[in-house]
């Protein structure tokens, strides 16, 4: 999809669960960033952080009215899950990929792929700023 929005989604938990953050970079194709998010999301699992990020990733892409999202994650769980290749078994996790899946259907063209932790440094580190952020304030 050459002329949609690159989201980089990650979350991350320091304990699982435990103090809870997510970071979300999208970009132009060209790497310029559009607009990030860092964020605490409080307590949470490592999974319920990872379909946050892909969340509030989605809900920021329409609310500046993108129409076709190319989504780049390192959770493997939640790919394949949003896929269809992996079930959803946790009620939790059911009603997240359930958002997530009513936000897809929002889109003109979606496409969600996992790529290795090293090639999502940008949300990482946006996800870490934020477990920093919280940190200090407490």
């Amino acid at each position: 999809m050459s002329d949609a929005l690159v989201l980089f989604c990650d979350g991350s938990s320091k304990g699982n669960p435990g103090p809870a953050a997510v970071g979300i970079s999208g970009q132009k194709q060209t790497g310029e960033e559009v607009f990030s998010i860092s964020e605490s999301i409080g307590i949470a699992t490592n999974n319920v952080a990872e379909w946050t990020a892909l969340i509030k990733g989605l809900q920021k892409a329409q609310e500046i009215g993108e129409k076709k999202v190319s989504i780049r994650m390192d959770s493997e769980l939640v790919v394949k899950q949003m896929k269809g290749e992996y079930k959803v078994k946790n009620k939790d996790m059911i009603d997240l990929k359930s958002r997530a899946s009513e936000l897809r259907d929002w889109f003109h063209s979606f496409e969600i792929q996992y790529i290795p932790r090293e090639q999502n440094s940008r949300a990482d580190a946006l996800a870490n700023l934020a477990q920093k952020q919280r940190a200090v304030s407490q």
